[in-house]
């Protein structure tokens, strides 16, 4: 465990022209202060040069001149810097990783993690053993040919028997149908007197007689195979019982062991008040912490600060080297702490200190008229602007939903057909009756429907056109922000094509404008397309989740034709982006 003020860092670059800010950062949405933009700065320098520790963060121009024999694994990380002040009144900052980087918990200049299981801990490396040994025993049970031969022979031998078992009812069935026919032959037979009354009763008595027997062979037969899967079970339950025995040994000492792990967690605030993971995720949407909880940059670095009585000022967390398959993240780009790991953490930790306002409590469409594009008894058509909601939010009820209901009192049902996110503009459609809002809705479903959005994408797209494939999940540690996932994503297929004539931009960095036809409906799936790296792997401008906020989104539903849902006529609509 690092000590004393070992982990903080004096600036190196002046900081005199600097004001130190107000309020401590808003962690879930901010914009980096210049403070702690100069503390990132020096931080990335020392990624750069550094060379104590050798981590693949997936950066060409770092990457080791000699190959490795064995590929390394590519990893991107997420790095934070707190800048805070000392007992002497000076400014400095303190830098943290998110989980490990080369494979450690525990670098120099970085601060240690709030809980170092191989440092701090014998008796869950003691219980962690037990586990391991546990999982050795289960691996050798599940790679007992024994149990594979014996499962294969009981499904074989289950399965031969329900063959025999239902041949022998069709049998019995066949059987069934011949005595009752020669019942009827011999009862004609009788009443016409070709049979007397012994020989049609020795009759009888031998139909019942061929019956029992087909239900003796039936019993015989259920016995014998019974007998056969009995033999194989009686071998086969106790390997099966141990593996099972094993395995819930396994659950629970792995759940008290994570229990008592989550407890090990204890954060602090500013008070010195100490609050364990169990008891801060108990209200939270799965109560129990996920996975890597009190292991993100902002909890380490704020534990360092309380526990060795530096002041937190600012801080600021970014992205280092090449992105998941799964996410969005760019190098060097600045990201809030996530919502599901951090946000039961920090509001603990950050508790009576003065915070940034949340900007997201703040609403944004105050002031700004909503544009009719038409209007009916029926429909309403209307251009929404950037930063507005589609239908009210937990803590801001304006919206297009809330104008419209206002603006149509007569309107009945569900007025909502789509949405656009709240940062995208453009058109949107709502129904006045449960009549039209049917049809519109059943016009969505079959995809009838035409979308045309127009986008500034970051870069320079050379393809002219094409689609891009990539299912949607959202990520449920940072909702609202989506993952792609090819196991439990939602299909998302969009077509782009390049704008032409292109535009001439102003600024300095290269742009291309696109058309974006979406084919499916999911969460931020434009955003997700344009920006993530099997996609276009350019964000779009403006994109304050997957890439760089600027002065707005440069995304706007620009073209909507459909089928009016009362008097059937095609109606197309367009309006032109602001950007």
């Amino acid at each position: 465990m690092l000590s004393g003020e070992s982990c903080f860092t004096p600036f190196k670059e002046s900081i005199a022209n600097h004001c130190l800010p107000q309020r401590f950062t808003y962690p879930f949405y901010y914009q980096p202060h210049p403070l702690a933009l100069v503390a990132v700065k020096e931080l990335q320098q020392y990624l750069t040069n550094q060379c104590q520790w050798h981590h693949n963060f997936g950066i060409p121009s770092h990457q080791p001149t000699t190959p490795s024999a064995i590929p390394e694994e590519v990893s991107g990380k997420m790095f934070g810097v707190l800048v805070v002040k000392n007992s002497h009144g000076e400014l400095g900052y303190l830098s943290a990783f998110s989980g490990k980087l080369a494979n450690q918990s525990c670098l120099a200049k970085f601060v240690p993690p709030v809980f170092d299981i191989q440092q701090e801990d014998n008796f869950f490396i003691e219980k962690q053993s037990v586990i391991n040994n546990i999982n050795q025993q289960i691996s050798r049970l599940e790679q007992n040919p024994a149990i594979e031969q014996l499962s294969c022979q009981l499904i074989e031998q289950n399965s031969q028997f329900e063959s025999e078992l239902q041949a022998h009812r069709e049998k019995m069935i066949r059987n069934r149908q011949a005595r009752k026919h020669k019942r009827l032959i011999a009862e004609q037979a009788y009443n016409d007197g070709d049979l007397n009354a012994q020989e049609y009763k020795a009759h009888s008595i031998q139909m019942s007689r061929e019956s029992v027997e087909d239900k003796h062979a039936l019993a015989d037969l259920k016995q014998h195979w019974q007998e056969k899967i009995a033999a194989i079970e009686s071998t086969l339950k106790p390997l099966e019982a141990a593996l099972a025995d094993l395995k819930k040994q396994r659950k629970k000492l792995s759940n008290a062991l994570q229990k008592y792990l989550f407890k090990q967690y204890q954060f602090l605030n500013q008070s010195g008040e100490a609050q364990n993971l169990i008891t801060l995720f108990k209200d939270s949407l799965f109560q129990t912490p996920p996975a890597g909880a009190g292991d993100c940059a902002a909890p380490k670095l704020l534990q360092y600060a309380f526990r060795h009585h530096l002041t937190p000022i600012t801080m600021a967390e970014f992205w280092w080297g090449a992105a998941p398959k799964s996410e969005i993240r760019q190098h060097k780009n600045f990201y809030p702490a996530c919502q599901g790991k951090c946000q039961p953490i920090l509001t603990h930790m950050l508790a009576g200190m003065a915070l940034d306002e949340n900007p997201l409590l703040t609403n944004p469409a105050a002031g700004k008229p909503l544009p009719i594009v038409y209007h009916d008894q029926d429909i309403v058509v209307v251009n929404k602007p950037a930063e507005f909601l589609s239908v009210p939010g937990k803590s801001i009820t304006d919206s297009v939903y809330s104008r419209i209901k206002e603006k149509f009192p007569q309107a009945t049902g569900s007025l909502i057909v789509h949405r656009l996110d709240m940062a995208t503009s453009g058109l949107l459609i709502l129904a006045l009756n449960p009549r039209a809002h049917k049809k519109l809705q059943q016009q969505f479903i079959n995809k009838t429907i035409e979308k045309r959005y127009v986008a500034i994408i970051e870069g320079e797209l050379t393809t002219e056109t094409g689609s891009i494939d990539l299912p949607l999940t959202v990520d449920i540690n940072d909702r609202p922000r989506q993952l792609v996932c090819f196991t439990h994503g939602k299909k998302a297929l969009t077509r782009f094509e390049k704008y032409h004539p292109q535009p001439t931009f102003t600024s300095d960095k290269k742009l291309t404008k696109v058309y974006l036809y979406p084919k499916t409906g999911r969460t931020h799936q434009l955003r997700m397309h344009c920006a993530h790296v099997d996609g276009l792997n350019m964000p779009i401008l403006g994109d304050d989740l997957y890439g760089k906020k600027a002065n707005r989104l440069h995304l706007h539903a620009e073209y909507l034709a459909f089928e009016h849902p009362v008097t059937k006529k095609t109606m197309a609509f367009q309006q032109d982006a602001e950007f």
